[in-house]
């Protein structure tokens, strides 16, 4: 049946108008204008909302195989919906490592009745060890869509320029987590809060030494590259320097480095704990002005679920936050007054798709419907209790926020209803 959606204000990155969206057989038929309604179409009153392109989420961890106590495929899809995430990438640190075959199509099989669009990342060396290159090929049959060793750099420049030229010479991105080991081992939070907190601190050399070697063999590779969550002010600058020369590096950063600095971790909850750290207010102020120059090209959550038992111990705690329900309302709640709707649209979703190589990120016809429609005046108040996935630890937890996911649609499908809307 087709759907049209009436008087919706319809959001894409580089403009937005006010009109009607019909919808049918998974795609967008008609964007923009009035479109009279027929007898037999599905109606939807767009009034007072923004139509958003489903967000892409290119730094998901999903906690399956192996550690589903945490989070597994269909719960991580269920945050993912709740949040207008309509397609996610997820990280190879999984139990076992996303290194084989057999591992990239379990993910890709027991996602595909979800409603969400999940793309495995396989892993860059095996077991993200660095204990030699994956067979890169192999798991882009099997479905890999990108390659990383998220949660470790890779550490030996000749397996990281293979990964980077096979990576460019097939079609599949590379994403790096920059992290110097050596200087970071052992550390908890940002090295100006660590002495008071009793915990060894994170350098933010520990994060912009890596992503300088990243950069330089990206550019001996002549390969692109994407850097995950930058949050310090000089890899900010780093890349923008290269971005300047011609390098083909990308980035992106997470809500929490938007918002947050490291005082927050002064509370000793280890909700506040993740990898890179959150850093001081210089490095906030230069995340956000990476947003408005370019610099940064996507906002990404790395959602990274781990048990309330778990992040009771604030010292021994695992590192990590969830984020995919929060993020969208969090961006429109605190950086609207900095970014434009069309700017949010194009770091949630536009350039994450374009970065990653699938189809996705704009409304316009012809294209998959991937479909938001989001409340921007609707305030809540962030209940961890009241989330979608199995864990708890969320970045944004008591903070009213204003701007809501009222539906999501996949594809043309209804995949999440608020709950508000079901009582329709």
């Amino acid at each position: 049946m087709a759907m049209l959606i009436r008087n919706v204000r319809i959001v894409n990155a580089k403009a937005s108008v006010q009109g009607d969206i019909l919808i049918d057989g998974g795609k967008f038929v008609m964007v923009g204008g009035h479109i009279p309604p027929q007898e037999g179409w599905q109606i939807v009153d767009g009034t007072g909302r923004y139509a958003l392109p489903g967000l892409v989420d290119i730094h998901v961890h999903l906690r399956d195989p192996g550690q589903t106590h945490k989070e597994d495929i269909a719960t991580g899809c269920d945050a993912a919906k709740a949040g207008g995430v309509t397609s996610l990438f997820c990280m190879p640190n999984t139990v076992p490592t996303a290194d084989s075959p057999d591992v990239i199509t379990y993910i890709r099989e027991k996602a595909a009745a979800t409603g969400v669009k999940v793309y495995p990342v396989a892993a860059i060396t095996h077991g993200i060890a660095g204990d030699g290159c994956c067979d890169y090929a192999t798991l882009q049959k099997a479905g890999a869509a990108a390659l990383s060793d998220d949660g470790r750099p890779v550490e030996h420049d000749e397996m990281l320029l293979t990964a980077l030229r096979e990576g460019s010479r097939l079609g599949l991105p590379v994403t790096c987590h920059c992290e110097d080991l050596t200087q970071a081992a052992g550390g908890k939070v940002h090295e100006s809060v660590a002495q008071s907190l009793g915990v060894k601190g994170i350098s933010s050399a520990s994060e912009y030494d890596d992503v300088a070697r990243t950069i330089r063999l990206a550019e001996q590779a002549e390969a692109p590259v994407h850097i995950c969550h930058v949050s310090t002010k000089e890899s900010i600058d780093l890349i923008r320097r290269a971005k300047a020369r011609g390098v083909r590096v990308t980035c992106e950063t997470a809500p929490h480095y938007c918002v947050y600095t490291c005082e927050k971790v002064l509370s000793r909850d280890a909700d506040y704990r993740m990898n890179p750290p959150l850093r001081e207010e210089a490095d906030r102020l230069a995340v956000m002005e990476g947003l408005l120059d370019g610099t940064i090209d996507a906002i990404a959550t790395d959602h990274a679920p781990h048990t309330p038992a778990e992040k009771v111990d604030f010292a021994g705690a695992p590192n990590g936050v969830i984020g995919m329900e929060t993020s969208l309302a969090a961006v429109f709640t605190f950086l609207s007054g900095t970014l434009s709707p069309e700017a949010i649209v194009a770091l949630t979703s536009t350039n994450p798709a374009r970065i990653m190589h699938i189809e996705g990120g704009e409304i316009k016809e012809g294209a998959a419907a991937d479909l938001v429609l989001f409340d921007p005046a609707e305030a809540w108040i962030v209940d961890p209790e009241r989330l979608h996935g199995k864990s708890r630890n969320a970045v944004f937890k008591g903070e009213t926020l204003v701007g809501k996911v009222k539906a999501t649609y996949c594809n043309g499908q209804l995949v999440f209803a608020d709950e508000d809307e079901e009582k329709k």
